[in-house]
């Protein structure tokens, strides 16, 4: 029995070897040592990075919430009368998005963004998104990145749209402004995601009896999908992952220029849009069998 013992359930453990008064000798080690007190100073800077982590997290899906709320408001827009309307009230939207990007400057003010870069992409992504599809709308064309940078710089005047504190006025004489960039990452995978409401954009317009729209986003989205594919697999993964559903977009969009150019003459047009769902469903079909 003796000799199971060692191998069984019940073996000693290795401080079981030492005297008693010896294993609690730990509990009077002494707080004030340089060793305890350089721990102490780690966990307070760790607990602190970790705070503004989840700091950085809330804001994160509060821009997310708020471009997506301005990505559905663009997407009313069906006539010209009110289309001044809803770009103007996107505007409001997209400026209150901006505060709370003006938050996350803030909180990262002297950080290295890169560590919490995590933290905020997805909010990032969403906000490019939803300005990028704002600025297709108006001109027809693909805002760039330093476009988008430059509407994140921020002063102290911006600041004071949301806090108006003395503590936070005194904070921003020593800082002065401050300004986020966006990553060539997050510019690329909120433009793939863009792709996907200018499709919707095109079925709406369809819709509603638009016949140059789907021409017009048809010839946009080639132009992208190019430039996606020039960057391949030597790109992030997350960017070679979206381009498969870029190329679904694109077939949707050039699937309904065809039945406009073909078809279009002998369909009356409150019965396009009939006909698009019919062929985007076909299309839905094939690509789950395949």
């Amino acid at each position: 029995m003796s000799n199971k013992e060692g191998s069984g359930g019940f073996r000693k453990r290795k401080h079981d070897n030492f005297p008693h008064n010896q294993r609690r000798e730990g509990k009077d080690v002494n707080s004030s040592s340089p060793v305890m007190l350089a721990f102490k100073s780690f966990q307070q800077e760790l607990d602190a990075r970790h705070d503004k982590y989840e700091r950085l997290v809330k804001l994160s899906r509060d821009i997310t919430v708020e471009s997506k709320r301005t990505i559905f408001l663009l997407h009313r827009i069906t006539s010209a009368p009110d289309m001044e309307e809803i770009l103007t009230e996107s505007e409001i939207k997209l400026d209150g998005v901006r505060q709370k990007i003006l938050q996350v400057a803030q909180e990262l003010s002297g950080e290295d963004m890169h560590q919490f870069h995590r933290a905020i992409t997805i909010g990032l992504q969403e906000y490019v998104e939803a300005v990028s599809f704002q600025h297709f709308i108006k001109t027809r064309s693909l805002i760039s990145m330093d476009e988008i940078n430059k509407q994140l710089i921020f002063t102290t005047e911006d600041n004071g749209k949301e806090n108006k504190t003395p503590s936070s006025d005194a904070q921003d004489k020593q800082f002065g402004a401050w300004s986020l960039k966006v990553t060539p990452v997050d510019y690329l995978l909120g433009v793939a995601d863009l792709t996907g409401e200018l499709m919707r954009m095109c079925i709406n317009s369809v819709g509603n009896g638009d016949i140059d729209t789907p021409f017009e986003v048809s010839q946009f989205l080639r132009q992208v999908y190019d430039g996606f594919s020039f960057i391949g697999n030597t790109g992030p993964y997350e960017v070679s992952k979206k381009l498969y559903t870029l190329k679904q977009s694109l077939a949707k969009v050039e699937n309904a220029c065809y039945a406009l150019k073909v078809r279009g003459s002998e369909i009356p047009k409150h019965m396009l849009a009939d006909v698009f769902s019919v062929k985007t469903e076909m299309i839905d079909q094939e690509e789950g069998i395949s």
